[in-house]
């Protein structure tokens, strides 16, 4: 992500509070069955934890510009770079998938999250987190959440209804300021409990838990804008055969 790196951030003492907030949040929407499949999109790897998905299967792609690094650390790799447009799974082979740091650095939410729609199960469940438009995150360039397009609750009801998903929860995380003060972080606990009471509407990011309508028509699969049709170079060409 340009301006900010992921992956140091949740290194720092403010990502990991960032990390246990959003944690207690996302966790019991994770499914932790043995068979259970989960994908996370996006920079998903600090929250797909053992301890939030137990012996679940657990997968982590990323759209190129977030660039990737070995997940998890000393385990075989399950981690990935992708066209977030064009995921490289087939169809109907996910059971959830978590998207964080994902939906609002993406070319086309819409088309994104069409592609998430196709790799789900039915009944699959999709787990956006998003910054908030109106929440002091999405307005930090120092913030993870402040780079990209920020939502609206109203705006992504409409993205994820257009993308043939069934809304069954909007939460709210992240109100504290994202500051690295130790102080507010120490606080963290009791602003997010108090935020949560009084202004949910000041949260730094939006949580939508979404279910596969398994009665819609599959959305039409975009075709890759960068991949123009070329014929075959090495397509077989008829031969003229002499008379003898």
């Amino acid at each position: 992500m340009q301006g900010i790196n992921l992956r140091a951030f949740y290194q720092s003492p403010l990502g990991e509070t960032t990390r246990q907030l959003l944690a207690a949040r996302l966790g019991p929407l994770l499914p932790r069955a043995r068979d259970a499949v989960v994908l996370g999109l996006g920079h998903a790897e600090p929250y797909l934890t053992a301890a939030a998905c137990g012996e679940a299967i657990t997968l982590a792609l990323a759209p190129a510009r977030l660039g990737a690094s070995p997940w998890p650390e000393g385990e075989a790799n399950r981690s990935a770079l992708v066209d977030e447009l064009d995921l490289p799974l087939g169809e109907s082979v996910v059971d959830v998938v978590l998207v964080v740091h994902g939906l609002e650095i993406s070319d086309s939410p819409e088309d994104m999250l069409h592609e998430v729609w196709r790799v789900l199960a039915p009944q699959g469940r999709l787990v956006l987190v998003a910054p908030n438009r109106s929440g002091m995150w999405s307005s930090r360039d120092a913030s993870p959440f402040g780079h990209g397009q920020p939502f609206s609750r109203p705006q992504l009801s409409r993205l994820l209804n257009e993308a043939q998903f069934s809304i069954t929860r909007f939460d709210h995380a992240l109100f504290l300021p994202p500051s690295a003060h130790g102080l507010m972080q120490r606080l963290a606990r009791v602003v997010e409990w108090l935020g949560g009471v009084l202004w949910p509407s000041a949260s730094g990011v939006t949580v939508v838990e979404a279910v596969k309508q398994v009665y819609a028509f599959a959305p039409a699969r975009r075709k890759r804008r960068f991949m123009p049709q070329l014929p075959p170079v090495l397509s077989p060409q008829p031969v003229r055969r002499e008379p003898s």
